[in-house]
């Protein structure tokens, strides 16, 4: 096996990404990132020559979080945590800001399976195959997962309250003196 047809060092990105998304904090995602490379050293056997890397990566990296989940539950702790995560780009500010707050809030209120799908798809670019493979799921069960999370995102925008323009922003948990 050649050098170029597996690096593993060149999915880091696309990995601590997923990771994030798994479980939501950033020392939590480097853990899972680094014990998703340890497995494929230990696996690296069963990689298939011609098959994608990074498809096989997240699928160690699914069935590691899988497992993580059996041993311990999830904590309400680790929402909080995400959403203070900083994501490592500058930072939008104004309405901007507000829109990614609401669509990060829309994006959590979601299953797990449905973030899970959406991010694949939708964030890393995967296609609903490479996602099924990742997710160790049928085709089928990653379009629909992705099609009822588009649709609660779509319900959740179209239920937040509007602001008309040239209304005034309304002062929430503060004092308008």
């Amino acid at each position: 096996m050649t050098r170029g047809s597996f690096d593993i060092v060149g999915q880091l990105d696309a990995l601590r990404r997923y990771a994030r998304v798994l479980v939501r904090q950033d020392d939590e995602a480097d853990d899972l990132v680094q014990t998703t490379f340890l497995r494929a050293h230990e696996r690296i056997a069963s990689f298939r020559q011609g098959s994608d890397i990074r498809v096989w990566l997240m699928s160690i990296m699914h069935n590691q979080f899988i497992d993580q989940q059996r041993s311990s539950r999830a904590s309400a702790a680790r929402e909080q945590d995400w959403l203070n995560m900083n994501p490592g780009f500058v930072q939008p500010s104004g309405e901007t800001a507000a829109r990614l707050a609401q669509l990060r809030t829309a994006f959590l209120s979601l299953p797990q399976e449905q973030r899970a799908a959406l991010h694949l798809v939708a964030v890393e670019g995967l296609s609903v195959a490479e996602a099924a493979d990742v997710l160790a799921i049928p085709q089928g069960t990653v379009m629909s997962r992705l099609g009822r999370a588009r649709a609660a995102i779509r319900d959740f925008e179209d239920n937040r309250p509007a602001r008309k323009p040239g209304q005034p922003l309304r002062i929430v948990g503060g004092r308008d003196d």
